[in-house]
């Protein structure tokens, strides 16, 4: 095991009980144990907050407007993509740290997710003056495998305020798409994703009880999908992978869904088996 420290004071635990051959290397994230966190109390946060000077020289790099004036020209598409707040307030105070803070320092948590939307509607502010994207993507990963992580009560009180004003800030400066990802269940969110105008969303975990059908009849096409392929399918492979392919097809056809893995393709998925559903999946959306 490994006790690291990352730029911002975190400090984890990171096993190494599996080698070298598992995704990246021996020091993989998906084993981490928070020890510490930056953020616990007031005192902390006023010094974290000094990080996130907008016009602190070195923000934006020294070619960053020349990058907007090529991107004018793309033919693929840009998008941007930034911590939501849920994310962001738990880089700073832990998972635990947050949720209990919620409940006995909500006044905390209010400030420190106010600070965030202020932040990215300053950062936002800069790119859309040089450039607008097709698209803007918000990070959150805010649910279990059956509940969201926070109630809906709480998630309206400190995440929708920033939901609201950034998708306001990309569709006023023409910006058609605001994505949000979240692993697990993600069904009691989508209402809330939806009124504050977040109109795409992914990965769609089959797993963590997410049914593509489902959410396109209860939200009609108010939310795109992007995702929502079984993993555990595409390991199977054959018979399993087709079934699978042809359960989403509804959603498909129907528009408003680019089809994938619900989430990062695990170890367990041989390459046959990955080449024989990237064909399937091909054919079924017309590229082959």
């Amino acid at each position: 095991h490994y006790i690291v420290q990352d730029w911002k004071g975190n400090i984890c635990e990171i096993s190494d009980q599996f080698d070298l051959s598992y995704l990246r290397s021996a020091r993989d994230f998906v084993t981490r144990r928070w020890i510490e966190c930056p953020v616990e109390n007031r005192n902390d946060w006023e010094q974290m907050k000094q990080r996130y000077l907008i016009d602190t020289p070195g923000r934006f790099a020294d070619d960053f407007t020349n990058h907007c004036k090529e991107a004018e020209n793309r033919d693929t598409p840009l998008v941007v993509h930034f911590n939501g707040p849920f994310w962001q307030m738990r880089e700073w105070c832990g998972f635990e740290g947050l949720c209990v803070m919620m409940i006995d320092r909500p006044d905390l948590v209010a400030e420190m997710a106010a600070f965030w939307r202020r932040f990215v509607a300053g950062m936002l502010e800069r790119i859309f003056h040089h450039v607008v994207p097709d698209a803007i993507h918000i990070s959150e990963d805010m649910a279990y495998k059956a509940k969201a992580m926070i109630s809906p009560d709480m998630t309206r009180e400190f995440c929708k305020p920033c939901w609201d004003k950034w998708t306001h800030q990309a569709k006023d400066a023409g910006a058609p798409i605001v994505a949000l990802d979240s692993d697990g269940y993600i069904g009691e969110l989508i209402p809330i994703w939806i009124d504050s105008g977040i109109n795409a969303c992914d990965p769609i975990e089959v797993a963590a009880h997410c049914d593509i059908n489902e959410f396109r009849e209860q939200f009609g096409r108010k939310m795109a999908y992007r995702g929502g392929v079984d993993k555990r399918c595409i390991a199977k492979g054959g018979r399993v992978i087709r079934n699978e392919l042809k359960r989403i097809e509804p959603v498909l056809r129907d528009g408003g869904y680019i089809p994938g893995c619900d989430h990062g393709v695990p170890f367990d998925v041989s390459w046959p088996n990955f080449v024989d559903y990237t064909r399937c999946l091909a054919q079924m959306t017309g590229w082959l």
